[in-house]
C-alpha cells in the first residue's frame, strides 16, 4: 500500500430509528478513531458509516438469491477493505439485532480475518451490556477479526452521564476505544507501550528470575 493511500474506517450502524442512539454511538466513535489517526500520522482518514437499516430489503433479498444488489455488494466490500471497523448494535432480546446479524452473515467467513474491530451497543438499560462479551466479541472472534479490548455499551442514562465509582462516563469510553483501535490499525500494541519495564515501574515490573534468585541470598 502506498503511503498516500488513505486509511479507511468504517461504521456498520445497525439502529432502526430515525434519530438513533445507535448511530450517534457510531459517530461518536468513528470521531474518536479519526482524530487518534489524524494525530499520530500523516495520511488522511476517510469515514464511511453504513446505515444497515437502508439495505434490509437488499439484506432480505440476497439471503433468498443469493445475489447482493449493487447498494450492498458496495457496504460488503468497503467492511471487508476498511482498515478498522466499528461494529454498533441495538440490543434486541438481550442479543444483537437480527438485521445485524443478518448483514455480518454476508460477509465472507474469512474477509475479516485480522481486522481491527470496536464492537459496541446499545440498550435502555445497562442490565444487558454483557451482551457485548457473550455476543458480539464471539462473532467476530468467529471472523477472525481483532477485536480491541475495550468495547463500549451505552445505555440511556449513560448519555450525559460522567459516570460512576466503578465506569468511567461514556465519552472516556469512547475515547478509549477510538484510541485502541487507531492504534490497532497502526500496527501498534492497543496501549501504544513500547518501552521494557524500569526501575521506577515499581510492583508491577518485570524481575529477571536471576535477580529473584540473588536477591534471596542471604548473606
Amino acid at each position: 500500500m502506498f503511503a498516500t493511500t488513505p486509511l479507511r474506517v468504517v461504521a456498520v450502524s445497525a439502529g432502526l430509528s430515525q434519530p438513533s442512539s445507535t448511530r450517534l454511538l457510531a459517530d461518536r466513535l468513528a470521531a474518536a478513531t479519526r482524530e487518534r489517526l489524524a494525530a499520530e500520522q500523516d495520511r488522511n482518514v476517510e469515514v464511511q458509516v453504513i446505515e444497515v437499516r437502508d439495505l434490509a430489503v437488499d439484506i432480505a433479498h440476497h439471503l433468498l438469491s443469493g445475489f447482493p444488489s449493487a447498494a450492498l455488494r458496495e457496504a460488503l466490500d468497503a467492511v471487508t477493505e476498511a482498515d478498522g471497523l466499528i461494529a454498533v448494535t441495538p440490543v434486541f432480546t438481550a442479543s444483537y439485532s437480527g438485521l445485524f446479524k443478518s448483514f455480518f452473515d454476508l460477509v465472507d467467513n474469512t474477509a475479516l480475518t485480522g481486522k481491527p474491530v470496536v464492537i459496541a451497543a446499545t440498550g435502555g438499560t445497562a442490565r444487558h451490556s454483557l451482551v457485548l462479551e457473550h455476543a458480539l466479541r464471539p462473532l467476530f472472534a468467529y471472523l477472525r477479526a481483532v477485536t480491541v479490548p475495550t468495547s463500549v455499551y451505552a445505555a440511556s442514562e449513560d448519555w450525559g452521564s460522567s459516570g460512576d465509582e466503578y465506569t468511567e462516563g461514556l465519552p472516556s469510553r469512547i475515547r478509549r476505544a477510538g484510541g485502541e483501535l487507531a492504534s490497532a490499525v497502526l500496527g501498534r500494541t492497543v496501549s501504544g507501550a513500547s518501552r521494557t519495564p524500569g526501575l521506577d515501574d515499581g510492583e508491577d515490573a518485570i524481575v529477571p528470575f536471576e535477580q529473584q534468585l540473588a536477591d534471596l541470598r542471604l548473606d
